[in-house]
């Protein structure tokens, strides 16, 4: 029998991505699991706000990586983030907007849900 991967409301995780494909294990979802040193749950959409603050904390998610198959992001793109970076970006008022159904219920061991909630991406 399958398990059934969760998001932050209770219901399946939807997919965040797949152009660019996202998720830690390239698959468009968010999951996470023991290799996943970074946690990447959250799915977000791209600004080029958010961009710029990870870049200046070391991540640069900008450039293109084709060795890593990385196209390299633009705002408006989604993609799963490392919960501890949306959090840094959130306190610097840097934080992208999410994409709750598509965020892994493992996000809600490092943010409440009311938090995650005041981000949601408005269609």
């Amino acid at each position: 029998m399958e398990t059934v991967i969760k998001n932050v409301l209770g219901t399946s995780l939807e997919a965040c991505c797949y152009r660019p494909l996202t998720g830690f294990y390239r698959d468009g979802f968010c999951k996470t699991g023991i290799e996943d040193q970074g946690t990447h749950v959250v799915c977000a959409i791209m600004t080029d706000a958010f961009l710029e603050f990870s870049k200046s904390r070391g991540n640069d998610l900008i450039t293109p990586k084709p060795y890593w198959q990385f196209p390299g992001l633009k705002a408006g793109d989604q993609w799963c983030l490392c919960i501890r970076r949306w959090l840094e970006a959130e306190k610097a008022g840097k934080a992208p907007n999410l994409i709750l159904e598509a965020t892994h219920e493992k996000a809600l061991e490092h943010a409440s849900l009311a938090l995650l909630q005041r981000y949601v991406y408005e269609k």
